[in-house]
């Protein structure tokens, strides 16, 4: 029975993580933490980004919760919330960072419905570029892009990149 509490608090910490992770993004990310968040709505420069900060906060409390449930005896409540923030990391590591920006080289093509989804509303997220004028924060649920596109029009692109012009010489 102790393993069927663990998995469901596991469970339960990763369908929690995405709803942290929707209210961190919108009002944190986009809000007093823009200052870092911001170099994530430009284009890369270098390997790493200002962003790339946020994983390593996150990460905090996985790494000490997996700690005290392992080694000081904290129970094993705590070993099953550690660990299911940091598969909620690999998770979004792999959607985000792999599929969305392709940080890491491949040559995987979504071709689910969800995960179509899941992108096209990132790319979407990502067309603002402005701290106030965002939409779809969270990452494994996204509102439909027709919505989102919408949504975009009827504030008048507020926000919006502008687009890259092509090189014509």
């Amino acid at each position: 029975m102790v393993d069927v509490l663990w998995l469901a608090i596991f469970v339960a910490t990763i369908l929690f993580m995405e709803v942290f992770a929707y209210v961190m993004h919108r009002w944190v990310m986009h809000g007093p933490g823009w200052f870092l968040h911001a170099s994530h709505h430009r284009p890369r420069t270098g390997r790493y980004e200002a962003n790339d900060l946020y994983a390593v906060v996150f990460a905090l409390p996985s790494i000490i919760l997996l700690y005290g449930g392992v080694n000081l005896e904290w129970g094993s409540w705590a070993t099953a919330i550690g660990a299911g923030i940091a598969a909620y990391g690999f998770i979004y590591f792999v959607f985000h960072d792999v599929i969305v920006h392709q940080r890491v080289p491949h040559r995987f093509v979504a071709r689910s419905t969800y995960l179509k989804r899941i992108v096209q509303a990132h790319r979407l997220h990502h067309a603002v570029e402005t701290k106030k004028d965002g939409l779809s924060f969270g990452f494994l649920y996204a509102p439909k892009p027709e919505d989102l596109a919408s949504e975009l029009a009827r504030r008048g692109r507020r926000g919006v990149r502008a687009p890259v012009q092509a090189d014509t010489r």
